[in-house]
């Protein structure tokens, strides 16, 4: 059997052996630099196909000259012969590399390069004695040195701390990770056609504010040295998307990045990607035919199925979700009824009767107490696709009152698995009520609750030029493809997470 001559590193390596490998390595970069054959002044490299190309089209290609380039993986010395792992953007394919076509120095060239090192080679594409389709190289040329070694093949790169903080060293060991990303970035493509054949214009809305508001969370606070002020990252772009909706673009939505000043854990990363969109003339129930329309349909185009596994748990996403409201979901899962009139000190007991405490910070009130009783006890429970509607005004500060009962707002959430994937109002558009409202956050903010919104004149303002009854809808995009891939941390479907240094 030949042997491997892979030069990998072992879990077992110390530090002193990684820096003897990577002085080897420089010392061979050196060497090439005086004999004027630096890798690194190499430009371009004229690739005529893919490895996939070949593969997937053999008949076309067989004994055809071929160009392909990538990074080299592997390398099986045969004495007067190598064969070799080539991985490109698509895939890998071997190659066989023999003496008698490349001449003895550049032979001897190819056996000093190491894996890891980018290389191009030219040739014709073949099948071999044991049917593995190859390239038969007649040329080949180092593009870029490796000088690092990449982890053991037999171990890998496992450490879930080093393939997050190297996600490029992750990509090119552990190639199946990146089916992940191709996911999302279908996922994204799907939501963009999605809303464009409906007629949704995408736009782009400000980053960095004077004030943090459309949501209830702790910002991200820094400082313009020009203005000499104070601007807080975006935690959403609900507002200025429904200041458009004001001016006249009626449908409207933005795919973009939100910024939250909070804790980290498998689902939430301080940075993360949205689609928000608002509809006029329509309302939250338009917005739940929306997006299980959308999540059905990026689960069929993208997956071919309505069936997926998340959490351990087999979820299905086929058209016709559960829809419920937060006070029939506490009402079945925790046998207490919120929806008779009663005072808010009796809607605290009722809560604490079932293990429910009010957080300090928030009032004790009706509101509070019914949507504490379903943050702290139901939501767990929700597994299957299911819409939560008519949220307390308590915790809704932009959504419209119900008509019928103004204690509630017409709001929804979707749940799977017990996470959000979503959140939807009726869009306030009294400017009236809106302002009261934003007191009401100023003032739990004043007492010390950091999640609580601002004030937001200018967004008052817009309301007082009219806002038509609107839909709106704020969708996670990494949920959503935690979802389609079946991962269960954040950090498996964002490229680059945020991580704690590493000297901390």
């Amino acid at each position: 059997m030949p042997k491997n001559t892979t030069p990998e590193t072992t879990p077992e390596e110390t530090a002193e052996d990684l820096s003897e490998i990577r002085q080897i390595r420089r010392d061979k970069l050196a060497k090439l630099r005086d004999e004027g054959r630096d890798p690194f002044t190499e430009t371009k490299f004229e690739r005529t196909a893919y490895s996939t190309d070949i593969k997937n089209n053999f008949e076309q290609w067989e004994e055809k000259d071929v160009a392909v380039c990538g990074r080299l993986m592997s390398k099986r010395d045969m004495g007067k012969a190598f064969f070799a792992d080539l991985r490109d953007d698509k895939d890998r394919i071997q190659l066989y590399v023999r003496i008698d076509d490349l001449g003895e120095e550049a032979f001897s060239e190819f056996k000093k390069w190491d894996i890891g090192d980018i290389i191009g080679v030219t040739g014709f594409a073949f099948r071999t004695r044991r049917g593995e389709i190859s390239v038969h190289c007649k040329t080949v040329k180092l593009l870029a040195k490796s000088l690092l070694p990449l982890p053991e093949k037999f171990h890998g790169l496992t450490d879930t701390e080093t393939r997050f903080r190297q996600r490029y060293v992750d990509l090119i060991v552990n190639p199946e990770v990146r089916r992940n990303f191709e996911i999302r970035s279908q996922f994204i493509r799907h939501v963009r056609r999605f809303l464009d054949e409906r007629g949704y214009m995408e736009v782009e809305t400000p980053v960095l504010n004077t004030i943090s508001g459309g949501a209830t969370a702790r910002p991200f606070v820094t400082h313009h040295n020009a203005l000499d002020i104070d601007m807080y990252m975006r935690i959403a772009t609900e507002l200025h998307l429904k200041r458009l909706v004001v001016g006249g673009i009626e449908r409207v939505y933005e795919i973009g990045r939100i910024f939250r000043n909070e804790g980290m854990d498998t689902k939430h990363n301080p940075e993360f990607t949205t689609v928000e969109l608002y509809e006029a003339y329509a309302d939250f129930n338009d917005m739940m035919d929306l997006f299980e329309d959308l999540l059905s349909s990026a689960a069929n185009d993208i997956l071919g199925t309505y069936d997926v596994t998340w959490q351990g748990e087999n979820i299905s996403l086929a058209p016709g979700f559960k829809r419920m409201t937060m006070a029939e979901a506490v009402k079945e899962y925790l046998g207490v009824d919120f929806m008779p009139q009663m005072s808010d000190a009796d809607a605290v007991a009722l809560a604490k009767s079932v293990g429910v405490e009010i957080p300090k910070e928030k009032e004790k009130t009706w509101g509070n107490a019914l949507y504490e009783c379903f943050d702290q006890k139901v939501e767990e429970k929700l597994i299957q696709p299911t819409f939560i509607t008519m949220h307390p005004v308590d915790v809704s500060p932009l959504a419209k009152r119900s008509p019928k009962d103004p204690r509630l707002t017409e709001r929804f959430e979707l749940f799977i698995c017990h996470s959000e994937m979503g959140n939807a109002f009726s869009e306030l558009n009294d400017p009236i009520d809106q302002k009261q409202r934003f007191q009401k956050q100023v003032e739990l903010r004043g007492k010390g609750d950091d999640e609580a919104g601002m004030m937001d004149e200018d967004y008052v303002t817009a309301l007082e030029y009219g806002l038509p009854p609107t839909g709106g809808l704020g969708i996670g995009i990494d949920r959503c493809v935690m979802l389609l891939t079946g991962v269960d941390s954040i950090r498996e479907v964002i490229l680059f997470p945020t991580m704690k240094p590493i000297d901390q």
